[in-house]
């Protein structure tokens, strides 16, 4: 069957062999805190600050241990090459705040890390489930001891993420998102907003290594309690981002339904060096359930692919689910991230812009959709099988599920 498929592919002037060893080297930072349900490590307890989890699954994992084991299962059933990307709060055995973490916080980390051979650890301030989060601000808080807090803490967040760089000999993404913002019509918009630059700026003037860490900042268009505004909007953050050449993070469960973040992809490789993607699967107003293989994840990975962007745009996984097997959601989405990856590698996009060049709009119709029934299926069977990996995992997992997680 793959026989024929290489031939299918072939006469549309597709390697299928050249896109299986292209796929192999794409890293995606897949998110820990799928495995816990956001709660982290710090005892920072019930999720607060804007950010929810629903549902309650048997067999989460409560201790770093438990958290371990289930990355390490569920890695296992990953094909690809693949990364780590880690909040804040997972620092494991830290005795103090989080202004204060320091890399030896997160030392059994990077050992796990090594141990799995991944790409990299990406990371992640943690700006909720905490104490100063005070009236919902962080950066942006009219509180300066408020506001200082989470400043260092950021700042110690880029001194661990560098920590992590030198460690793997590998970049490290540090994203910041903050929940700021207000339930109802605020009566001033900008205030916060200067605040927000003001932390920043001063985030920003730590002596640190550009190459090792990219600092992305994270924007959204509202969060719980925050509905009718939020500091950090797209526009406060894309300008930000390309005044003090730092990365934009683009999560495409952040925004208006009808915008779509693979449009945003080309948009701004046109302006910068590195692009970085959180990416999940919005519904209606809500973002963060399980990446599946549809049509807005084919269009992101068509954008990175054709675009020659695979090593410009960052791609890390982020989604939490608490219904359902976590383990499952995680191989789920970083299956689907994957497929689509290949979905676009099968498809040959220097005919299919000479077509838009020509404004030969029909032939183009016709030749993407033709793409839709070709035999993508088969060369993905392929690939698994080259990873030494099966089709099926569920039944892999329901066996961990009652050998392990019932157990809890």
């Amino acid at each position: 069957m793959y026989s024929d498929a290489k031939k299918e592919y072939a006469a549309y002037g597709i390697d299928t062999e050249a896109a299986i060893a292209s796929l192999r080297d794409i890293p995606v930072s897949i998110h820990c805190w799928q495995g816990d349900d956001v709660v982290g490590l710090d005892g920072g307890g019930a999720l607060s600050g804007g950010i929810q989890t629903t549902g309650n699954y048997p067999g989460r994992a409560r201790n770093f241990e438990e958290l371990k084991a289930d990355i390490k299962k569920a890695f296992s059933l990953m094909p690809g090459k693949k990364r780590l990307n880690l909040h804040a709060s997972y620092a494991v055995g830290a005795e103090v705040d989080r202004d204060k973490y320091e890399p030896k916080h997160f030392a059994e980390w990077v050992k796990f890390a090594k141990e799995l051979g991944l790409d990299g650890i990406d990371f992640n301030p943690t700006m909720f489930s905490h104490k100063n989060v005070k009236d919902g601000l962080t950066l942006s808080s009219p509180d300066e001891s408020i506001r200082k807090f989470w400043v260092e803490h950021c700042k110690a967040s880029i001194r661990i993420a560098e920590y992590f760089a030198r460690e793997m000999q590998s970049h490290s993404c540090l994203n910041i998102w903050i929940p700021d913002g207000y339930k109802d019509v605020p009566a001033d918009r900008l205030t916060p907003r200067l605040r927000l630059k003001k932390s920043l700026d001063e985030i920003l003037k730590l002596n640190y290594d550009r190459e090792k860490v990219i600092v992305a900042v994270e924007s959204k268009v509202f969060g719980i309690g925050v509905e009718s505004y939020t500091v950090g909007s797209n526009e406060f953050y894309q300008n930000y981002a390309a005044k003090n050449n730092i990365c934009c993070l683009l999560d495409n469960g952040h925004y208006h339904p009808l915008e779509y973040v693979s449009d945003k992809i080309p948009a701004l490789l046109a302006f910068y060096d590195k692009v970085a993607l959180h990416v999940t699967r919005g519904v209606r107003w809500d973002s963060d359930h399980v990446v599946l293989f549809e049509d807005e994840l084919k269009e992101i990975a068509k954008e990175i692919v054709r675009n020659n962007a695979t090593d410009k745009v960052l791609i890390g996984l982020d989604y939490f689910d608490a219904s359902i097997n976590r383990l499952s959601a995680w191989v789920t989405g970083q299956r689907a991230m994957q497929k689509a990856l290949l979905y676009a590698l099968l498809i040959n996009h220097e005919e299919l812009k000479a077509l838009q060049e020509k404004s030969d709009f029909t032939a183009l119709m016709v030749k993407q959709e033709e793409y839709a029934t070709l035999a993508f299926g088969t060369v993905w069977k392929e690939y698994l099988k080259r990873e030494q990996m099966k089709e099926d995992y569920l039944t892999e997992i329901k066996e961990y599920e009652r050998e392990v997680l019932s157990k809890r």
